[in-house]
């Protein structure tokens, strides 16, 4: 008996290869059985589960399967290995891809960015964070040309989505080559100490086992923040987040906060050990500092904090490591955070204590004035709120580079306690006192003469560059002040229709 119609299509579509839903899903459901990972590591699906709030995943592109060709082996029924999709974290939209190296060893093809690409599309309309985790082994070889346009289009993502909405990579397990260059385009690495290693080159390539691994890049300055496995580099990741806006339309994070603005600020502990994150975490709600790129250049500690509040970013000179003096990496650092603050309204705190800038023949081989260039760009242009504290010594270029009212912030305010200068009261008389030093006049009382009359905040504020002289005390109280005065800064201004003659 000859097949009627409906038998005759559905044996075509057997033939093509063509699954039914169902058929899909089983098959899907077998490939996730078998989803394997390393010791003390998570599954791609695992690292999605821990990520999101419960239930609110949502994935897209589930059942995108790549067209195999002569070259390649992998089964006609592979999916693609990568995890993409869509949900809440801490009640807040976020998108996310998670690389699977279970399947074909996370591979990049063309399929794959395809879908990483149309998350971005997404997330971009949405204006909803983006949070990659990478774990790839690289492209797919026998795909030539088109997996290497796929980094591409990976590329031209992250270089579309950047000052737009926040990006934080996560880097559990491999990240090298080109995949190294789109997740160094985030805005922010987090990288396992377990199995995490992010580099251009191989190890081997370099001669160094160490290089791309956790210690190796936190102290090149490439990762934000490191923890000891992907499951706490998820944590990092949410807690991070909570600092930052949906995107740079959204403004700065606003909460209440339970710590009272007017309470006193006790510096005693950083007048001790001239830590930045003591004097931070005195003026910060709870005490409570995040902390980014700890382990590169620690004469500068920059990071998140709230004030009343309201989240803030923070550049701080800190005098316990190497003299808090100016370095390129220094520079380096602080301008990275500043310019990712100003593309989110996000308000800037700058804390000045430093024995000055760095006067070495390594630092002037960085090249040094163009780092110190790349600082001062920073600050010129930001439109966000910027508040400085001048909290101990701020001479020379030091003062001029870092935060002045000259430079673009919007309240200064120093402590009784600063020195604001030129140069240092001790170099000061060295250089134009010598002749004045007798046996009744010491070099001492001509340096104090100096900090009372020129090196002192009293001098600064006659000269309007410094708005007001505090207690220590004042420091949580006074921050709190200007923040509440700058919050509707770089808000749209009211539109003037004309003037109003005074007729």
């Amino acid at each position: 008996m000859e097949k009627n119609v409906s038998e005759m299509i559905l044996d075509a579509l057997k033939n093509a290869g063509i699954k039914t839903a169902a058929a899909l899903r089983e098959i899907f459901s077998d490939a996730e059985k078998k989803a394997t990972a390393p010791a003390d590591c998570l599954t791609a699906r695992g690292r999605i589960e821990a990520l999101f709030d419960e239930g609110t995943f949502m994935e897209s592109g589930k059942y995108v399967r790549r067209t195999p060709s002569e070259l390649d082996g992998s089964a006609d029924d592979s999916f693609e290995g990568v995890i993409c999709g869509w949900g809440a974290i801490n009640g807040r939209l976020v998108y996310a891809f998670s690389q699977d190296y279970s399947r074909t060893k996370g591979a990049l093809t063309e399929a794959q960015a395809r879908k990483i690409e149309e998350i971005y599309r997404l997330a971009m309309e949405n204006g909803a964070p983006v949070i990659g985790i990478f774990d790839s082994a690289g492209a797919l070889l026998p795909e030539g040309v088109r997996a290497l346009a796929g980094y591409s289009r990976m590329m031209k993502c992250a270089s579309r989505a950047s000052g737009v909405i926040p990006q934080i990579a996560i880097i559990p397990g491999v990240c090298a080559g080109s995949a190294a260059v789109v997740a160094g385009m985030f805005d922010f690495i987090i990288i396992s100490e377990a199995k995490g290693s992010v580099s251009f080159n191989a190890p081997f390539v370099l001669d160094c086992k160490d290089a791309g691994k956790s210690e190796f890049v936190q102290k090149s300055g490439l990762a934000a923040l490191a923890a000891k496995n992907d499951g706490e580099c998820i944590m990092c990741a949410k807690a991070l987040l909570s600092y930052l806006p949906m995107n740079n339309m959204e403004g700065t994070v606003e909460d209440m906060s339970r710590d009272s603005a007017n309470r006193l600020v006790d510096i005693s502990a950083y007048a001790a050990t001239k830590n930045a994150k003591e004097l931070i975490a005195a003026f910060a709600d709870d005490a409570k500092y995040l902390e980014l790129y700890g382990e590169y250049a620690k004469e500068m500690s920059v990071g998140f904090i709230s004030v009343n509040g309201t989240v803030c970013g923070v550049v701080a000179n800190n005098k316990a490591e190497n003299g808090g003096i100016l370095t390129a990496g220094a520079a380096r650092k602080a301008a990275k955070l500043i310019t990712f603050c100003d593309s989110f309204d996000i308000p800037v705190i700058t804390v000045l204590d430093s024995e000055g800038p760095d006067a070495s023949l390594e630092a002037e081989s960085s090249p040094y004035a163009a780092e110190l260039a790349k600082l001062a760009f920073a600050y010129a242009n930001a439109k966000c709120a910027m508040i400085t504290l001048i909290a101990g010594e701020a001479y020379g270029a030091h003062f001029s580079l870092m935060g002045s009212k000259a430079l673009g912030a919007d309240v200064v305010l120093a402590l009784d306690s600063a020195k604001i200068g030129v140069m240092s009261a001790g170099r000061a008389v060295a250089f134009l006192l010598n002749d004045k030093i007798t046996e009744n006049v010491t070099r001492e009382e001509l340096e104090a003469k100096w900090d009372q009359k020129i090196g002192s905040p009293v001098a600064a504020a006659g000269a309007g560059e410094v708005d007001d002289i505090i207690a220590d005390g004042e420091i949580r109280q006074r921050i709190a002040g200007a923040l509440m005065m700058l919050s509707a800064k770089s808000k749209c201004a009211p539109a003037r229709r004309h003037t109003n003659m005074p007729l």
